[in-house]
């Protein structure tokens, strides 16, 4: 048991984040030279994060339009995930208005931390401007330059029309989902060097701008559970409740065990098996639903992300005295949904929470402090992502029996008819 907790890359990260901030304490500026560790590994999440998120939406949306189970199900998944990412970054900015978890920090004394490089992007953007430059011009060149909402809208249109080809698609999309594995793979092999990452990032934030900000993030992370507690508790039950024929009691007993795992791996896509099975053999759900919902949902379905996007907008915006209009209010909500969903459901820095900060004209040079504790944070999220999986298999499972017993009541009826007129012929006859 001693030895599988030491192996946990959760346990390890923690330990890390601790001795990093040790070491940073009592060096000082001198830990600065532990941050080529952290950059190494933020580098390497940035070489696939791009890559995964692209093939991961296409492969996402094809699998989603060539389902058998297409159609309503699939209308009414897609939709559930989109409203609760939504409901989850609205819940969000109200939290970060209320509690104003970025407010009290003193630029002048952490200055250090922050560069100029983006201060020339902290104007507010129209509603009109947030939705053409949703569109790329150039696909290419948005992948080049990064510009994650473009690469969204594309590859989820990409998708849709894979979906549409037909039997000669398929080759394409069993190899992007091959393509993905691949890159699962590579996030895992990187995963392996965050604890040293980690205990880079740390030493170099503590020994640079000391424990003052690294207080201000843990009064963010506060507010963020708070969040995640009052949508996995309070939010997801009541769906559960009213919305689905599976005991409240129930569900939340059997998703100890997803969750677990969830919080271990910080991986939605590792929990996946974990998650099938709870659903099938303890909620009692179909085998087509939950083959269909779970595994859509490992890639898509990210309110917890949804969650963090939107408090960490809030954060940098009152870090930065920005004031935010309807317009930049408008930008967080779309961009985080639509970022929420494009998530892979794979553990790492969530470098979409870039697009969110962008796209409401907040700076986002401080980011990297967050990226520090961001396995925090993942481990958490993910947790309440399978949540949400569950929940929304749960609510498809109920509306798929009612449409199978309509449909095996019409056949009933159909052969009913029938029967009665074979039998009221030779009557007539008589």
């Amino acid at each position: 048991m001693k030895q599988s907790l030491w192996k946990n890359i959760g346990v390890q990260v923690v330990i890390a984040m601790i001795l990093g901030a040790g070491v940073g304490a009592y060096m000082g500026e001198d830990a600065s030279m532990f941050a080529p560790l952290g950059e190494l590994f933020i580098h390497l999440i940035k070489m696939l994060v791009v890559p995964l998120i692209a093939v991961s939406i296409v492969s996402g949306a094809a699998n989603l339009g060539d389902s058998p189970s297409a159609g309503k199900i699939g209308l009414s998944t897609f939709a559930f995930f989109m409203l609760t990412s939504a409901v989850a970054v609205m819940l969000a900015l109200v939290m970060g208005h209320v509690f104003q978890p970025g407010s009290g920090v003193d630029l002048e004394s952490a200055k250090g931390m922050f560069s100029n490089a983006y201060a020339d992007k902290g104007s507010v953007p129209g509603v009109m401007d947030t939705i053409l430059g949703m569109v790329p011009t150039n696909i290419f060149g948005a992948l080049t330059d990064a510009n994650i909402l473009q690469i969204l809208v594309f590859c989820l249109f990409l998708g849709i029309g894979l979906s549409k080809t037909g039997e000669r698609g398929k080759p394409l999309i069993e190899g992007l989902n091959t393509v993905i594995e691949a890159f699962v793979w590579m996030i895992n092999v990187v995963m392996l060097i965050a604890p040293i990452g980690v205990f880079g990032l740390m030493a170099d934030a503590v020994g640079t701008f000391g424990f003052d900000v690294l207080t201000l993030v843990m009064k963010l992370f506060l507010v963020y559970m708070g969040a995640i507690l009052i949508y996995g508790f309070v939010f997801y039950p009541l769906v559960v409740k009213f919305g689905s024929d599976v005991p409240l009691g129930r569900f939340m007993s059997a998703m100890k065990k997803p969750q677990a795992v969830a919080l271990s791996t910080a991986s939605s896509m590792a929990t996946l098996p974990v998650n099938m099975e709870v659903c099938e053999k303890e909620l009692g759900l179909k085998n087509a639903t939950s083959a269909f919902v779970l595994p859509l949902g490992a890639t898509i379905n990210m309110s917890g992300n949804a969650i963090y996007y939107g408090l960490v907008a809030m954060f940098f915006a009152q870090v930065f005295n920005v004031d935010l209009g309807f317009s930049a209010y408008a930008a967080i909500v779309f961009t985080a949904t639509l970022g929420a969903i494009g998530q892979a459901g794979v553990p790492g820095p969530s470098f979409l929470v870039v697009a969110v900060l962008l796209a409401a004209g907040i700076p986002i040079e401080g980011l990297p402090l967050l990226f520090a504790l961001d396995r925090i944070f993942d481990m958490t999220r993910t947790a309440l992502n399978i949540t949400g999986d569950a929940a929304c298999a749960a609510v498809v499972d109920r509306f798929a029996r009612a449409d199978d017993a309509a449909a095996a009541s019409q056949v009933s009826a159909q052969a009913g008819l029938q029967a009665d007129s074979s039998s009221a012929e030779p009557a007539s006859i008589r």
